[in-house]
């Protein structure tokens, strides 16, 4: 624990955004570095308010002096989950896979009962919120997809997550075809949830089960000559820290070394001229919303060094707000009041861009930010494979 060097100068009091809308956390300092001194392991957790942490880590990323708040708080969230009764939204989301699953194998069903006033009480019931509008199951989910060769030497494992798997398995096939448009090999390795949503829900004993599953699949891949691609940046990031710090996944650290995010991938090939996008003009105007734990990766921006390069494409680049949602955090009727007014004033900033569209790199952003401001929300891959005219089946 770095907490010890904590100077409290407050700068990631002032860059949290929960603290900012929501008086009943004390904030990143006091949940974290300040908390730790006196947590002991001897009592039992009683500080109930670390469940009020996002974990949107712009706490770590503004902190002068290496101290790592979120971390501190996410620990402590997980011993707070495993002594004291988990409540059913808690329990539901931390199984979130398994669920959406059973949702993408009933999809006609699931779906039209989600929409309904009925299956909103029942959802209310259980603690979940429903002023944003949940994705609609895809019944033909993406790791159906029929495997694919290339004669290129260059090969990649993608790991596409959940939300696209089985919410929006359409964006993951533009993925495949994007990288075949560029003669990489694609494969859809075994994979199932990345512990994300276990972990942000005090389940530590399932994040590790799903984490070890998918080491071992996507260590035989890097032992192959594989590189591992990801396109979900809060995916991403738990692969890249989270297996390694608080997972203690023994194959992390090979993994980590052979994983990258699809634009940093893309990007390097392009400047290493591997490859040369013949993007046409593609006249839009857009707002992109960084999302925080592409910041946390702290890879910079890639998407938008590509969308850049799209003749005709307007991107006024938006890194200073949260949406709020941070995947199954803003989906809990405890946290919908603090969600929602991050992402009214993540909105309020896109508005005076005049935008006409979002471009965001994580689903459950474009979700919420999509459902506020009423605006169509893209992945940015949606918007390179419609300047390079590259189409993908519309099936699911």
């Amino acid at each position: 624990m770095n907490f010890e060097h904590c100077m409290r100068c407050t700068i990631c009091v002032e860059n949290c955004p929960v603290f900012r809308v929501n008086p009943a956390f004390p904030g990143p300092k006091q949940a974290g570095p300040d908390a730790q001194r006196f947590r002991s392991k001897r009592e039992k957790a009683v500080d109930e308010w670390v469940l009020l942490c996002s974990q949107c880590k712009r706490c770590e990323m503004s902190c002068p002096s290496g101290v790592e708040p979120a971390q501190i708080i996410l620990e402590a969230q997980q011993r707070f989950g495993a002594e004291h009764p988990h409540t059913p939204a808690h329990l539901l989301f931390a199984n979130n896979y398994y669920l959406s699953a059973l949702g993408s194998l009933t999809a006609p069903v699931a779906n039209r009962v989600a929409a309904t006033a009925t299956g909103r009480k029942i959802f209310n019931a259980f603690g979940i919120a429903t002023s944003i509008p949940f994705p609609p199951f895809r019944f033909r989910k993406l790791s159906r997809e029929k495997k694919t060769r290339s004669r290129s030497g260059r090969k990649v494992a993608f790991f596409y997550g959940c939300f696209i798997n089985f919410y929006r398995p359409d964006i993951g096939r533009k993925i495949i075809r994007l990288l075949q448009y560029f003669g990489i090999d694609v494969v859809l390795p075994p994979q199932w949830c990345c512990g994300l949503p276990a972990l942000g829900n005090g389940n530590l004993s399932l994040a590790r089960s799903f984490a070890l599953k998918n080491a071992a699949s996507l260590s035989n891949y890097v032992d192959a000559g594989y590189d591992i691609l990801y396109s979900c940046t809060s995916c991403g990031l738990c692969l890249l820290h989270d297996y390694q710090r608080i997972l203690d996944v023994p194959q992390a650290k090979k993994i980590a070394e052979r994983t990258f995010d699809l634009h940093e991938y893309l990007l390097r090939l392009i400047n290493d001229g591997d490859i040369e996008p013949a993007f046409t003009e593609v006249r839009r105007a857009l707002a992109y919303h960084i999302p925080c734990h592409l910041r946390a990766l702290k890879i910079g921006y890639p998407a938008v060094k590509l969308l850049e390069r799209i003749p005709g494409l307007s991107c006024a680049v938006l890194d200073d707000s949260c949406c709020g949602l941070s995947g199954s955090y803003g989906f809990k009727k405890s946290n919908e009041a603090t969600a929602m007014e991050l992402g009214r004033r993540a909105v309020y900033r896109i508005s005076k861009t005049g935008a006409e569209a979002i471009v965001a790199d994580c689903g459950s952003c474009r979700m919420q930010l999509g459902a506020l401001s009423e605006l169509e929300a893209f992945d940015p891959v949606e918007i390179l494979c419609e300047s390079l005219n590259i189409c993908a089946p519309k099936t699911g």
